[in-house]
């Protein structure tokens, strides 16, 4: 018999990042990452009390933004 991951858990999402790592990661201050999880312009997780963010979905955000050249 095999067993199947639990709902979500079918593909890794790598380490959450609190929001001073995600202000880092991003080049960005703290309150920036605040401002985008306030208006929900970013997905989050909720660990107890804690806010956490995946890396995948900052640069999921960044790519969004993305403005490419047009040469």
């Amino acid at each position: 018999m095999t067993t199947r991951p639990a709902r979500g858990q079918d593909r890794d999402r790598g380490p959450l990042l609190s929001i001073a790592q995600a202000g880092e990661y991003l080049g960005t201050g703290e309150r920036f990452i605040r401002r985008l999880i306030t208006e929900r312009r970013i997905a989050f997780v909720k660990v107890g009390k804690y806010v956490r963010l995946e890396r995948s979905t900052l640069d999921a955000f960044v790519d969004a933004g993305r403005v490419h050249s047009q040469r």
